[in-house]
């Protein structure tokens, strides 16, 4: 039997080991210095949550609003040349508060656009201070210290003012044309509305898990440039194993015409202390669409065929379902949903850089009938919730400057609404989100 304390570090070497490049890297390697980029992002962001008919919200008045400023800077070496490269990446990121109204920042919730202290009072600003240090052997990068994985099963999430972090050791590898493997062992995280690089782990549904280190493996594989598969798994250590298998086809049937689809499937089991409860679940999406020109229109299903919620890491991007969408996941006990989501492009039509989204969901079946003690969710008489229902609509406006001063400033605008029975709250959104890159060096 496979000690499972050894499980990452096994992945790790897979990886480092999986075929050297020597003369290729080298090749790569411009030098610590001549590769060295500087980069410099600020974000404004205004955050507008509003829970409808009274129901409860961490405000108590059943409204949530926040305004604040981020600057976000990253730097990243290159690597010294030779056999074995080594290198630095560091970031430096302050979140600045602007306006909260008056009892509106939104305590302690999913809202999480700042720190608050135990009144709910808004912190006038925060920072995130960190930084690895990466070796490049062959085609390998091993990074130690304060990383942002991104994979289907840990990815480091960047929905609210600053972004996730994970603290621990990540490796990539391309040695094989079209392959990319990447494993990761992680001891920490670092919410977006912390400044603390060690934070214990947490889960969206569960809460704080006292697991010891999270670790992946896995891979992306293009095939053609028209089809591409993916295969991962995770371990949160004595709390899940998590399974994790897609695919992405896209085929031009002419040069305005092309066909599009995906599957996505994911198998959750308990493990070694069963931190979460028991739980052996399965959920999965598919999607298929159409793009003529500038518009694009999709057709999505998802089906959670388990007992318990699928969970993932809190604030994370580890969920690449396709009705995982603005604020729900559709990811309920038994809950089935389908989704129509349209795209337009604006560029055909004069104006390049401008962008529209609509996507409408509708779950239901949701049952709480067999879920374990840690997701069960029941009614004011104490019965497990059955036969629930919900939809959202989501609308998206985004502009990027193409040329002259301000290019690649962007400006973003999302609104939301959902509705649903009792298991979870009606509510009105709007995020707006301006952001300006700054590239130094």
């Amino acid at each position: 039997m496979v000690n499972p304390s050894k499980y990452s570090m096994a992945a790790l070497a897979m990886v480092v080991s999986s075929g050297p490049s020597l003369v290729a890297a080298e090749e790569k390697s411009g030098g610590f210095v001549e590769d060295s980029s500087l980069t410099v992002l600020n974000r404004n962001y205004y955050f507008n949550r509003d829970h409808r008919n009274g129901q409860s919200s961490p405000t108590g008045n059943g409204y949530s609003e926040a305004w604040a400023h981020a600057i976000i800077s990253k730097f990243e070496s290159g690597f010294t040349q030779g056999t074995v490269g080594v290198g630095v990446d560091a970031f430096a990121m302050i979140g600045l508060k602007l306006d909260t109204g008056d009892g509106r920042n939104g305590g302690h919730s999913s809202f999480d656009v700042l720190p608050v202290n135990n009144d709910g009072e808004a912190r006038d600003e925060y920072t995130k201070v960190g930084g690895a240090a990466k070796v490049r052997a062959f085609d390998t990068v091993v990074k130690v210290g304060d990383v942002f994985p991104s994979t289907p099963v840990v990815a480091a999430g960047d929905s609210r003012l600053l972004p996730e972090s994970f603290r621990g050791v990540t490796a990539t590898n391309t040695s094989l044309e079209g392959l990319t493997l990447q494993g990761g062992r992680l001891h920490a995280m670092s919410q977006p509305v912390s400044s603390n690089m060690r934070d214990n782990f947490a889960t969206f549904y569960a809460g704080p898990v006292n697991s010891p280190w999270a670790g992946y493996f896995g891979g992306d594989y293009a095939l053609n440039k028209n089809v591409s598969v993916s295969l991962y798994s995770s371990r949160l250590k004595d709390a899940w194993n998590q399974y994790y298998a897609g695919t992405a086809l896209n085929h031009p049937l002419s040069d305005e015409l092309s066909v599009f689809a995906g599957l996505n499937y994911y198998k959750a089991v308990d493990e070694g202390k069963q931190l979460l409860g028991k739980f052996d679940n399965n959920i999965w999406s598919g999607r298929i669409g159409v793009k003529y020109g500038a518009h694009s229109l999709a057709l999505s299903h998802q089906r959670n065929n388990g007992n318990d919620d699928f969970d993932y890491l809190r604030q994370s991007d580890s969920i690449f379902l396709d009705s995982s969408i603005q604020y729900s996941d559709f990811n309920s006990p038994k809950e089935r949903s389908w989704m129509v989501r349209y795209d337009l492009d604006m560029s055909p039509y004069g104006v390049p850089g401008l962008s529209f989204m609509s996507r409408y969901g509708r779950g239901s079946g949701a049952d709480y009938s067999n879920a374990n003690a840690v997701y069960m969710r029941r009614d004011a008489e104490g019965n497990p919730l059955t036969d629930q229902k919900r939809w959202e609509r989501d609308i998206e406006v985004k502009y990027v400057v193409q040329t002259g001063t301000l290019k690649d400033l962007s400006l973003r605008l999302r609104q939301a609404n959902t509705r649903a029975t009792a298991f979870e709250s009606d509510l009105d959104e709007v995020r707006v989100i301006v952001e300006y890159p700054l590239a130094i060096l």
